[in-house]
Formats: C-alpha cells, sequence, structure tokens
C-alpha cells in the first residue's frame, strides 16, 4: 500500500508548495508596500486655466514631491466633467488613477443630462481639495447698490432683468435659479460657454447680473462691475465688508462650489488613505493658498467622512432645484 505520508516525493512536493504560496504573498506584500511604483494620472473634466485645472496643477506638484513619483494631469473636457469621470470608472483600481472635479459632477449632473454612469454609485470619494464662492455682480451702470434693491426691483418688474452664467446646469445658473427661488423673482438666463464671457456681456451692459466663480476680482477692484454679495454660507476672506445674502434676508441662496477627489471603486483602502492624508498637508502649504486665490479659490480640504456628507447635502439640494426649475441639458 502506497503511504502517502511517508513518501519523500510527497514531501518535497508540500514543501514547494509551501513555498511557492509564501514567494506569492511576499511578492504581494511587497507591491502593496511600494505604492506608487509609477506615475499617477489625475483626470480633469475641464480644459486647462480654469479652477479646477488650476487646482488639479497645485496638487499634482505637492502629491509627486510626497510620493516621489509623477503626478501627470490629462484634461478630458466635456459634458460638465462626465467624459473624465467614465475615463476614471473604467480605469483599473490599482490606485494609479484619480479624478479631480467639482462636486456638481455628481450632485448635480445626473439629474441634468441623460447619463449611463452613476457617479454616486461608481466612484469612491476620496477627500475635498477647495472651495470657490459664488459672488452677485452687477454692470457697472446698474442703479441697484445692493442686493435688496436689485430684489425688489425684479419683484415689481417681473422679466425686465437678465443674468448670464457659464452654460446651463453649471453652477453659476443654479446659484442663480436658486437666488430666483429664494427671492420670488424671475429673470431671464443667458446662458454661455465658459464663465468669462458670461461675466464680460454684464461688464458690457448686456445682461444685469451674473453669480461669477471668482474670475471677476480684478475687475471688481478696478471698478469695471461691481460686487452686491456673496452667495455662500459666509463671507468671503477675499472681500470681507461684502455681506452675503442670507445677511440681507435671503437664507437658502447659499451654493459655493466645491472640489474634491474621486478613485474608481475597488482602489485600495490604504492608497485612498494615503492621497487624502497627503492633500491635507498639501492644503497647509503656502504656495498651494497663493496659487488658489489667484484662481479665486481657497484651500480648504474635506476629510473623507466630511466630504461624503457634502455629497449628500449638496445632491438633495441641488437635485431639488433642477426638478423645481425643470432644468434641463441636451
Amino acid at each position: 500500500m502506497f503511504n502517502s505520508q511517508s513518501s519523500p516525493l510527497r514531501r518535497r512536493l508540500i514543501q514547494v508548495a509551501a513555498a511557492t504560496l509564501c514567494g506569492f504573498t511576499a511578492v504581494g506584500t511587497a507591491q502593496a508596500q511600494a505604492w506608487p511604483a509609477k506615475p499617477i494620472r489625475l483626470v480633469v473634466g475641464f480644459a486647462p486655466g480654469g479652477t479646477t485645472d488650476v487646482m488639479a496643477r497645485v496638487m499634482a506638484q505637492s502629491l509627486s514631491e510626497a510620493l516621489g513619483q509623477t503626478v501627470l494631469v490629462e484634461n478630458k473636457p466635456g459634458a460638465s466633467g462626465n467624459i473624465a469621470a467614465a475615463e476614471v470608472i473604467r480605469a483599473t483600481a490599482d490606485g494609479y488613477t484619480f479624478l479631480l472635479a467639482p462636486t456638481s459632477f455628481e450632485t448635480a449632473n445626473p439629474y441634468l443630462f441623460k447619463q449611463t454612469i452613476a457617479p454616486a454609485k461608481d466612484l469612491t470619494p476620496v477627500a475635498g481639495v477647495g472651495r470657490s464662492q459664488m459672488y452677485l455682480l452687477v454692470k457697472p451702470e446698474s442703479p441697484f447698490k445692493d442686493a435688496r434693491e436689485l430684489v425688489a426691483f425684479a419683484r415689481a418688474n417681473p422679466g425686465k432683468l437678465s443674468y448670464t452664467s457659464a452654460g446651463a446646469g453649471t453652477p453659476p445658473h443654479l446659484a442663480g435659479e436658486l437666488f430666483k427661488k429664494v427671492t420670488g423673482i424671475f429673470s431671464t438666463h443667458i446662458p454661455y460657454r465658459g464663465a468669462a464671457p458670461a461675466l464680460q456681456d454684464v461688464m458690457g451692459n448686456q445682461a444685469d447680473y451674473v453669480f461669477d466663480p471668482g474670475i471677476g476680482f480684478p475687475h471688481v477692484r478696478a471698478g469695471k462691475v461691481r460686487m452686491l454679495a456673496v452667495a455662500g454660507a459666509k463671507r468671503s476672506s477675499f472681500f470681507p465688508n461684502v455681506p452675503t445674502l442670507a445677511e440681507l434676508g435671503f437664507k437658502g441662496a447659499e451654493l459655493d462650489i466645491w472640489f474634491g477627489l474621486w478613485a474608481p471603486n475597488g482602489t485600495p483602502a490604504d492608497v485612498t488613505a494615503r492621497m487624502g492624508k497627503e492633500i491635507a498637508k498639501a492644503l497647509t502649504q503656502a504656495n498651494t493658498k497663493t496659487r488658489y486665490e489667484a484662481a479665486g479659490a481657497e484651500p480648504i480640504g474635506l476629510d473623507n467622512a466630511e466630504f461624503r456628507t457634502l455629497l449628500v447635502n449638496e445632491a438633495k439640494l441641488l437635485s431639488g432645484l433642477i426638478k423645481d426649475a425643470k432644468i434641463s441639458v441636451d
């Protein structure tokens, strides 16, 4: 009878198998500990030069220094960030592809576009990377000295005022619709392809007001456009003497533009935790503050729990607004 327990061949096979298994385990552990072992992609859904792109490049520089690997910014503009999101969703969840975007791609786009992706289900939030407030600006010859005067006129003259935005469904457009909903006014929306042309027509007296994401700062300081209020929960650090809409009696009209980092579902938890930790450090650096401020933004970080809470609350607000105002994007 063949005795398997005493067979030298049997024992040798068991030893080889055990050694092989230990080898695979050691390799896997070494690979995990070695992250990152190659360049990391940071995908951005907007063209170079905008606020999202600026934030991505600031983060890429800081992360490259902290992680010892190049972090590459890839611009994939289109569909308000949906094209970039789809790119990251399809990527391998190995810790080498991330999405940096405004939160609206998750909290507003699903209610504006007919789309096949579901960001809240298809991507994993990592951390918040900054914020831009929006500012109620009026044309230089405007008779309105504050937001209350504008609202009073609009209530008495429905449809006589118009406002511009960076495009249908963009945060500045949603801020304008929220303002109309809270104040009970009606004004005509004029969409543009970008915040710059939207601001330009207000400066040229072609429209009455705009909710600007910060690119109008130089023009405000030069007296080419007037700032009436901040559409945020608190006053802006850039213009501390300008009141918020809530201070003027229009509570509920607050809408900031938040930006964050997402990873493909299944990305190792230790990798996303490390990214969140390094982002938090980067946001405290003086260079980050300086470069953010040049884009009208603030390096305000949100950890994973805070970021997820923001996404849930913002989605509730914007989905209701989009439904009530019957906003759609073809």
